[in-house]
């Protein structure tokens, strides 16, 4: 019961977090190793657990999606679902301990793009040269990245974007969701079909995330998002120490 609680509790504040400031990842992940899940699988549930939200933030920059030719979605959605595709396969043929070892690296890599996630976007759009969505080979890696491991991909595609050229925070909100949904969706399917997800944890973690995502958009209006950023960064970076120490057998 205590290991229900704590995933539940875990998937609520995903999806509280998800709604204010992103990083969701950082807490169903890390919660799943901890109640005994193998790492390749607990990566595979986490994803899951957090999948619906996407559609939510896609649905809510409807408006702002129409914007983009049909030729441009197709496109988009195209590369995001060859990377994410590939990026779950080479999850299905990584080993535990594989994985075990990059997951450091990962969480690593993944929370500091979250905490100076608004300076890399800032980093991005001085580096523009104004390029059109049309850069297949960044998305591609991107998504690659997304599929293999979720956590931070909101920020790298952000970050991708700005690079693109793209100043419509809103238009880069919308097709971030957009993307992240498809990416998610196909990650879904290939884990599901691989048997990789523990469906009792996932659907428990992805109710509570729901609820979670509600409350937060009704803290986010309390609480800043700065204060959300330190707490997630901290659970990220203290994450980051606790598979790093096991790596190296601390």
């Amino acid at each position: 019961m205590l290991e229900y609680f704590i995933l539940a509790l875990a998937g609520f504040g995903a999806g509280m977090v998800n709604t204010i400031a992103g990083g969701g990842t950082f807490l169903t992940f890390p919660a799943l190793i901890w109640a005994g899940v193998p790492p390749v699988t607990a990566n595979a549930t986490s994803t899951v657990a957090v999948f619906p939200g996407y559609l939510g933030g896609a649905l809510g920059y409807v408006a702002e999606l129409k914007t983009l030719t049909r030729a441009q979605v197709i496109r988009l959605t195209a590369i995001t679902l060859a990377g994410g595709l590939i990026g779950s396969l080479l999850l299905l043929v990584s080993s535990n301990a594989a994985f075990s070892a990059i997951v450091p690296f990962l969480l690593l890599f993944a929370t500091t793009a979250f905490l100076f996630g608004d300076k890399l976007k800032t980093w991005a759009e001085a580096q523009s040269r104004g390029l059109r969505p049309e850069g297949a080979m960044g998305l591609f890696l991107v998504s690659l990245y997304g599929g293999y491991f979720n956590g931070g991909l909101g920020i790298v595609l952000l970050a991708l974007f700005a690079l693109w050229g793209w100043r419509n925070i809103h238009l880069m909100n919308g097709v971030k969701s957009g993307l992240s949904f498809a990416l998610s969706a196909i990650s879904v399917v290939t884990f599901a079909v691989a048997g990789l997800v523990v469906w009792p944890l996932a659907l428990l973690m992805m109710v509570s995330a729901i609820i979670g995502g509600y409350a937060g958009a009704r803290v986010a209006k309390a609480i800043p998002v700065s204060v959300v950023r330190g707490i997630v960064a901290l659970i990220g970076y203290s994450m980051s120490a606790v598979f790093f120490a096991r790596l190296f057998g601390a």
